[in-house]
């Protein structure tokens, strides 16, 4: 089952390879992983999409809390959460097919970001699904390249990660 975990930390040097080699240590394969800071220059937030059980899930959340570095970690659900990812496909397009591509990008909301005499360069944004149908309506005209970022998330409504600093030494930091 797809996990997907918003982890507060300290924006530190090493964090980063605590995280991950905790994972690792677990033998469990990290699906997507995206850091980048918050509002705050002093805190990181790291994106993770693992597979796991629920209980294995809830084992991993417990460790992670015991890390020096972490100040909160949420566990991120579907059904209370927006999340995006983005990629970057270079496709070939020729005059010939050129239209036709362009006329897909635009019913997919990507957007050209490079034009060239052989290929056009797209950057779209959306979840995984949308992504990939994009990506096989481009198969028969050649895709060149293809790179992804990790997916971030945010729960919606007023709830924050911020809200889960409370047991933790950081409750008295300003975290905004």
């Amino acid at each position: 089952m797809r996990n997907i975990l918003s982890i507060l930390v300290e924006n530190q040097p090493g964090v980063l390879v605590r995280i991950a080699g905790m994972f690792s240590r677990r033998e469990f394969n990290i699906d997507s992983l995206s850091v980048g800071v918050t509002q705050s220059p002093d805190y990181s937030r790291i994106t993770v999409v693992v597979h796991a059980d629920e209980g294995v899930i809830d084992q991993m959340i417990k460790q992670l809390e015991k890390l020096p570095d972490v100040v909160a970690v949420r566990r991120l659900d579907d059904s209370s959460s927006v999340f995006r990812g983005l990629t970057m496909i270079k496709v070939r397009a020729d005059d010939k097919d050129r239209l036709d591509v362009l006329k897909m990008a635009e019913l997919f909301r990507a957007h050209v970001i490079d034009v060239q005499p052989e290929t056009l360069v797209f950057e779209i944004t959306g979840e995984d699904a949308k992504v990939t149908a994009f990506l096989e309506l481009l198969k028969p005209y050649g895709t060149l390249e293809v790179i992804r970022t990790g997916l971030i998330g945010l729960e919606r409504g007023v709830h924050t990660i911020y809200e889960h600093c409370e047991e933790r030494e950081y409750y008295g930091k300003n975290l905004l």
